[in-house]
């Protein structure tokens, strides 16, 4: 699900249109289940954010989002939310603060260690369970890969 809703990218990734999604389930302008979208990945569905609304951290935070989850909790065994940077809104404190866990995902040469601390502190403030970290974009060095069959 792209929750992401000032700076939405799962439909560009996917190659799928947001002209509904999300937003258009929270302003009750679409049924959920018309607006997930099939992936080109196996056991994959897009639930793509929708036009950009002007007031993102109100949808995030109303009732409408709390309907939508527990709907696609009976849909799906996992429900995976995109959401901006913890430390540039306060957007993803409000959806981690919806769902079971989360995993912090950070860029390798862009995050500094600092901010990435401090986005974990501001996660943990909002009761979230941190399930981990996902380093994206390390450049692997082949040459000191062991592996042992």
């Amino acid at each position: 699900m792209d929750a992401d809703l000032r700076k939405p990218s799962i439909h560009y990734a996917f190659n799928i249109s947001n002209i509904h999604g999300l937003t258009s389930v929270f302003t009750k302008k679409m049924d959920l289940r018309k607006t997930i979208s099939n992936s080109n990945v196996s056991n994959l569905d897009i639930l793509t954010s929708g036009p950009i609304p002007p007031n993102p951290s109100e949808l995030l935070n109303s009732k409408a989002i709390e309907t939508a989850i527990n709907e696609l909790k009976g849909i799906y065994d996992y429900i995976i939310f995109d959401t901006p940077p913890v430390l540039v809104v306060t957007d993803s404190q409000i959806v981690a603060n919806k769902c079971d866990g989360v995993i912090m995902v950070v860029a390798s040469g862009k995050t500094n260690k600092h901010s990435a601390v401090k986005a974990k502190e501001l996660l943990e403030k909002a009761n979230t369970a941190l399930l981990g970290v996902v380093l994206n974009g390390m450049e692997s060095d082949t040459s000191n890969y062991y592996y042992e069959s």
